[in-house]
């Protein structure tokens, strides 16, 4: 079973789409995220939702 790890962004109303572009971009290269949800208020706000896969090593057993 994937488990993920989420983290939420808040992206104030004046902020370009090619800056939040940038933004999420640079999120994605990095840290390994990718979009879960983006929600796009009336006022130009925007909460976007990423989302990465929680890598679990396993202990050897000896």
């Amino acid at each position: 079973m994937l488990e993920y790890e989420f983290r939420d962004v808040y992206v104030p109303r004046g902020v370009s789409r090619a800056a939040t572009t940038r933004l999420l971009t640079e999120h994605a290269e990095y840290g390994h995220w990718e979009l879960a949800r983006l929600r796009l208020y009336p006022d130009g706000s925007r909460r976007v939702r990423l989302r990465r896969k929680i890598i679990r090593q396993l202990r050897p057993t000896w």
